[in-house]
């Protein structure tokens, strides 16, 4: 048995919006090497995180749009509230930590089980409770919340191997798990990295440079800073997904069914 459960299903108005944010998101992270050397932006080096942060509000007019379109039932919400819950409670687990954590197993199950709409959603509002519940708000707080929703919404969307379930499933949700991890780390490289001026002027972004140059920089600079907590946080979510993926799978489709979201919630008179 194949079957999915969607909480959120994506309609022509969510995914058009969602296209926008990726297209807006892509620019965000990568300006670096968009931008030629004699563009204005690298003057602004320093203003362009509040700049881009902007993109918060068509975060959020995602999940406004994939909620006022899907009818996000009670049902649904209770699940992304728990959900969500949990990962903002994973997530300072470790923190500091050689990148341990566990936040990034439980979301790429969840996306894998719940689809590319509500894995999405799920991404967003799990970085955004967990901005709030480490103090962690910030122009950086915007681009977490999009490369986590991308992250979990990609699990949505794998292919179905064989069956849909089984050992090779877990295996693939570990390979996944082992990919995006460093992708979500390269991805907040990308947001950071323009910003850190002469702090390390070999490795830093230089608006006059151009894209070969910089691209050697920021490869430079991916290895000195982040490799060892990227390798830490993909290690941990394979190590967790092959562990604990087979019982973690059945319960969220258990309670999936339980929940039966696209079945409508009626209320019978007194």
């Amino acid at each position: 048995m194949t079957g999915t459960t969607h909480a959120v299903r994506l309609g022509p108005r969510s995914l058009l919006t969602l296209a926008l944010v990726s297209a807006v998101g892509v620019v965000a992270f990568g300006w670096p090497f968009l931008a030629p050397p004699t563009s204005q932006v690298g003057t602004h080096t320093q203003d362009a995180p509040w700049l881009f942060a902007g993109i918060l509000v068509l975060l959020v007019a995602v999940v406004a749009a994939a909620i006022a379109e899907s009818g996000l039932g009670p049902k649904a919400v209770a699940m992304l509230g728990v959900l969500a819950a949990t990962g903002a409670a994973l997530r300072p687990i470790g923190a500091g930590t050689a990148g341990i954590e566990p936040m990034f197993f439980l979301m790429v199950l969840s996306g894998r089980v719940l689809g590319p709409g509500f894995g999405f959603v799920l991404g967003n509002v799990t970085m955004f409770a967990s901005a709030l519940l480490t103090g962690g708000v910030g122009p950086w707080m915007p681009f977490q919340m999009l490369a986590m929703g991308w992250f979990t919404m990609g699990a949505g969307l794998l292919p179905v191997p064989g069956d849909g379930r089984g050992r090779t499933e877990v295996r693939l949700l570990a390979v996944y798990g082992f990919l995006a991890a460093f992708a979500y780390g390269t991805a907040m490289n990308l947001a950071g990295w323009p910003f850190m001026g002469a702090l390390a002027s070999n490795i830093a972004f230089d608006p006059d440079a151009g894209v070969p140059a910089n691209l050697a920089r920021f490869v430079a600079y991916c290895l000195a800073t982040s490799l060892g907590w990227d390798l830490g946080r993909a290690l941990v979510t394979v190590v967790l997904t092959l562990t604990l993926g087979p019982v973690v799978l059945r319960a969220l489709r258990r309670a999936t069914r339980r929940a039966a979201f696209e079945t409508a919630v009626t209320f019978e008179p007194r």
